[in-house]
């Protein structure tokens, strides 16, 4: 088997290719004991967790309003898909050299009510150290705030995993500003996932949308990039 450093080193080279911003470890054994259940719909377990963030593109987001643009919805697609095939690559990369690994794709419901998918990405790339769980119960990047879209690997390769970084949203409130039905709050623990899902719900209904996705808060969080790209 390739030396660990090796494998990560080659995992970060892998992501480079694929225009990944991104990427860390994850303990999983140590998240899945704060957090019972989170992985009951795998399975089985794996020890480890390799989590890839993928940017999203300003010009796009910055044309969003109180709900999703056509082009939104377009570019959440296709950074869904070129994540799912950085995933697939990295676990491929994995595979071939004698470890197991289960990519899990960076958007897929398998419950409505409540919405939820195979995995917890954000809490993943929290305990990986990418970034914390800010107050629109998004995962906020230092760097580009939500401005992102992530997908894990899950494997039992011996890779060294991230700690959580100790950081917040500190005095920025402008996703509480920004959500057209108030679902953001103080705290991430006092975000109204009903308020949210009906108002996805709504936007399912507009015409070149068809599909539960908003952005309005992910444009509000944009971070330093953000920031430094708007003082220029």
């Amino acid at each position: 088997m390739t030396p660990t450093n090796d494998l990560m080193a080659n995992l970060m080279r892998l992501a480079e290719e694929h225009d990944i911003a991104a990427l860390g470890v994850a303990d999983t054994e140590a998240l899945a004991r704060h957090v019972p259940g989170l992985f009951d719909s795998l399975p089985r377990a794996f020890p480890r967790a390799v989590v890839l963030g993928l940017r999203l593109l300003d010009a796009v987001l910055d044309d969003i309003d109180d709900r999703p643009t056509p082009l939104y919805f377009h570019m959440y697609r296709q950074a869904n898909f070129a994540l799912d095939r950085a995933a697939f690559a990295a676990a491929t990369l994995l595979q071939n050299n004698g470890y197991e690994a289960l990519p899990v794709a960076a958007s897929q419901i398998i419950t409505r009510h409540p919405m939820k998918g195979h995995i917890s990405h954000k809490l993943l790339g929290r305990a990986a150290g990418i970034g914390w769980i800010g107050r629109q119960n998004l995962l906020v990047h230092p760097m580009f705030g939500s401005r992102m879209r992530y997908a894990s690997i899950l494997t039992d390769a011996p890779l060294e995993p991230g700690k959580p970084i100790e950081q917040d949203c500190e005095a920025c409130r402008q996703c509480i500003d920004a959500c057209p039905v108030n679902a953001i709050h103080e705290t991430h623990e006092e975000f109204d996932l009903d308020a949210c899902y009906a108002r996805l719900c709504m936007h399912s209904k507009i015409q070149g949308i068809g599909q539960h996705v908003c952005g309005v808060c992910v444009k509000a969080c944009g971070g330093k990039g953000w920031r430094q790209r708007s003082s220029t």
